[in-house]
């Protein structure tokens, strides 16, 4: 791994909406076919481009069955940031991603780490917007009151995920700055 900055980060969803597909295309920079993650998987990325290139992010891809959601706040205790992947084709799952994602930003987030929503899955036909996306999960409500912003990605083609891990990278070096300030 490089001598560049680290990050922790934990990438959260409800189960099927592409979160291990997109670990292991920042990882391998290519498509790999994935089975339902039962616990966890946890990669160290090293992202060779952009505003974020150098920065080796440490990335637990958490399980997002009804079972595993109650762990995902343990997670965040070493955490700089939260990516919360959404399926953006899953019209019937929006509400209750919404549920999680209020839940895991404004009570299970102690030091208020900034949240990136990943709107994933934008190449299906069916998909929302990204705008819709976010007014289906409540990105705005959120952001009024933590750090909380929304990209498009497609982790099958790895399409906005350079995006998204720079967005990522950003906000936590805004929020470790606004952390060390003296109020």
């Amino acid at each position: 791994m490089g001598s560049g900055p680290s990050v922790q980060i934990v990438m959260v969803g409800l189960e099927g909406t592409g979160k291990t597909t997109l670990l292991y295309r920042l990882k391998f920079g290519q498509y790999t076919s994935t089975i339902p993650t039962i616990g966890f998987n946890c990669e160290k990325v090293e992202v060779e481009e952009g505003k974020a290139k150098g920065v080796t992010f440490t990335i637990w891809d958490i399980g997002g069955k009804d079972n595993m959601r109650p762990l995902w706040k343990s997670y965040l205790r070493s955490a700089n940031g939260i990516l919360f992947v959404v399926d953006s084709s899953d019209h019937e799952g929006a509400e209750e991603a919404r549920m999680e994602l209020s839940k895991l930003v404004k009570t299970q987030n102690p030091t208020n780490i900034p949240t990136l929503v990943v709107a994933n899955k934008q190449d299906l036909p069916d998909s929302m917007s990204p705008e819709e996306v976010a007014k289906a999960v409540g990105v705005s409500e959120l952001s009024a009151t933590h750090v909380c912003q929304l990209l498009p990605s497609c982790a099958v083609t790895g399409e906005g995920l350079s995006e998204a891990m720079d967005a990522m990278y950003e906000m936590i070096k805004k929020w470790k700055k606004g952390k060390h300030k003296n109020r």
